[in-house]
């Protein structure tokens, strides 16, 4: 990659100091946090061709109207209304999937008072973006020490300086509330500039980072989702999971946005199984019942309860009609006869950690060496008399024909 070349991940752009000395900014689709794919692109809608989606640093976008007269399109660099004087974003959605956002966040375009954008970015408005880009991390660095030194309690997680380098934007942590009126001032006597301070949480800090998860997919705060929902462990009871505050935690701290996702099919299949407090009464004696497989609507019950040896599945129907006959003080003749009894499975999600991964290989070994030991040497014999002037090739093997250890014999050789 060329050195005057750098890509701004915060942004999803490409910054290129070009040979004349202009710098060039490039949008990467792709690449952006809380990014949406233009599905209808090449949907002419003339409703929604005034409205484009901007986008500034991370997560921060809105849809702005253009009333410049201009002609802008997807990935141009505009100049917007801001609340004191101007901001510099990127265009990254325009046409009827525009309408499909303001339906998504309710906004209504008749009523919503709409800011606009200006007209598209020359080069001294992009330099002056990149100058006030490159002041964010010492900004941000210098800001938390200002913070320690006040003795407050918050975190400051990062900086966004507004496209004419006049405001900027600090994003902080805190678990309570927090009096920063003498922090405001220091910064401003610091830095020279209009504060704005914007309280974020821990889900929010980890989707302005980005990361990958345990998933080894891009962070869910990070990609799509905006609002986030209450996370308890009553969901991962639901689902039936282990309590270790280590797997349940994402990389902010907090319970896994993901443990929601899939409570409601959980909730679903639950409200179709039994809850069986006492064992089974059958002709032949108890069953107690041992685990539950809910997505399946499989239990496992067992007549020690000790023991998870001989586990006898039956589907939740099946035990329903069961309590219904014991209620009745009628029982079953025996679960030996409806079901066989199955181990105990171990499955994992990856094949390669499963406990039984080395068994095949150490069977392999053991038959191989039995041949070696049994007399089969004769076809490497053979193999060797059979090839020109008969010799072996003893480098990197042993005198079985080459062979290492435990490895299949090798063909023979075509006859010349």
């Amino acid at each position: 990659m060329n050195e005057s070349k750098r890509y701004d991940c915060s942004r999803g752009c490409t910054v290129e100091r070009a040979e004349s000395g202009e710098v060039e900014c490039n949008y990467r689709q792709g690449c952006c946090k809380l990014e949406v794919y233009d599905w209808l692109q090449g949907v002419n809608q003339e409703q929604y061709k005034d409205y484009f989606e901007v986008r500034f640093k991370n997560t921060r976008k809105g849809i702005y109207r253009n009333g410049s007269g201009q002609s802008v399109k997807t990935g141009d660099l505009v100049i917007v209304e801001a609340a004191n004087g101007h901001d510099l974003g990127i265009v990254t959605l325009e046409g009827p999937i525009v309408g499909r956002q303001m339906k998504c966040k309710r906004i209504n375009p008749e009523t919503f008072e709409f800011k606009r954008i200006y007209r598209k970015a020359k080069l001294f408005d992009i330099e002056r973006w990149q100058e006030a880009i490159a002041r964010e991390h010492e900004t941000m660095i210098r800001s938390r020490q200002i913070a320690a030194e006040l003795g407050l309690e918050m975190k400051i997680g990062d900086v966004e300086f507004q496209g004419d380098g006049t405001k900027a934007i600090f994003y902080y942590i805190a678990d309570g509330r927090v009096d920063f009126r003498q922090l405001i001032k220091v910064f401003a006597e610091e830095f020279r500039i209009r504060i704005e301070m914007k309280q974020i949480g821990a889900r929010q800090e980890a989707g302005l980072i980005g990361g990958l998860g345990v998933c080894g997919r891009e962070l869910c705060c990070s990609n799509y989702i905006s609002s986030f929902q209450s996370i308890t462990t009553s969901a991962a009871r639901c689902q039936d999971l282990s309590l270790n505050p280590q797997k349940l935690a994402g990389q902010c701290g907090k319970l896994k946005c993901c443990l929601n996702y899939e409570t409601a099919a959980y909730m679903d299949a639950q409200s179709r199984i039994p809850k069986v407090h006492n064992p089974l009464e059958f002709q032949d004696g108890l069953a107690y019942l041992m685990k539950t497989d809910i997505l399946r609507e499989i239990m496992y019950f067992s007549y020690d309860p000790q023991s998870l040896a001989n586990l006898y599945p039956l589907y939740a129907e099946d035990v329903w009609d069961i309590i219904r006959m014991n209620r009745n003080g009628e029982k079953p003749e025996s679960l030996k006869r409806d079901a066989e009894p199955v181990a105990p499975e171990f499955v994992t999600a990856v094949g390669d950690d499963a406990i039984n991964r080395f068994d095949e290989a150490r069977k392999r070994k053991k038959k191989n060496k039995s041949r070696s030991g049994n007399g089969e040497q004769k076809p490497a014999e053979n193999n060797g008399e059979k090839r020109q002037g008969g010799h072996r090739n003893h480098k990197g093997g042993n005198r079985n024909g080459g062979n290492r250890r435990g490895d299949r014999p090798k063909k023979d050789a075509p006859s010349e």
